[in-house]
């Protein structure tokens, strides 16, 4: 069995991310892992499914919740490239997953203990692992690149 590290699963995530951005959405990308393999896989849908909730995390983690047969995702890590929000974040706490990995941190909103620390708020049922900067400035990048190209097409 082939062992993958972190970044081979942030690569992963940056994938979905720049597929994301293609569609014209914000380049977020998430992977969930289990035992080594990817379950689920998604980016942001917001604009296309015209969903405030439809960010890449919450909907890898629905599909892995489908992809096991169990809300329970106590033996899953999410690989995401931007810190989540409290939505995200609040949702990965409900969902038990054991440790999320992200990327660039978002001092103004993120929720995995740059803004808020809702992943590991000691009133919670569940705290969630966090690992912080993994392929960080790939991830920056990527988003600063995202918003220079919408803000020239927007003229400001």
């Amino acid at each position: 069995m082939i062992l993958f590290d972190d970044e081979y699963f942030m690569q992963r995530a940056l994938v979905m991310a720049e597929t994301a951005a293609e569609a014209g959405e914000v380049p977020v990308g998430a992977v969930a892992v289990k035992d080594g393999e990817i379950i689920a896989r998604s980016g942001n849908q917001v604009e296309l499914l015209k969903d405030a909730t439809a960010h890449a995390e919450i909907l890898v983690i629905t599909q892995a919740e489908s992809a096991l047969g169990d809300w329970r995702l106590d033996k899953v890590d999410i690989y995401v490239t931007k810190e989540p929000c409290a939505m995200c974040a609040g949702a990965m706490v409900n969902a038990h997953v054991r440790r999320v990995v992200y990327g660039m941190a978002d001092p103004r909103s993120g929720a995995a203990g740059s803004a808020l620390d809702v992943t590991g708020f000691k009133g919670m049922l569940w705290n969630v692992e966090v690992k912080p900067g993994v392929l960080e400035a790939e991830c920056r990048a990527l988003m600063q690149q995202f918003f220079r190209k919408v803000r020239k097409e927007k003229g400001s």
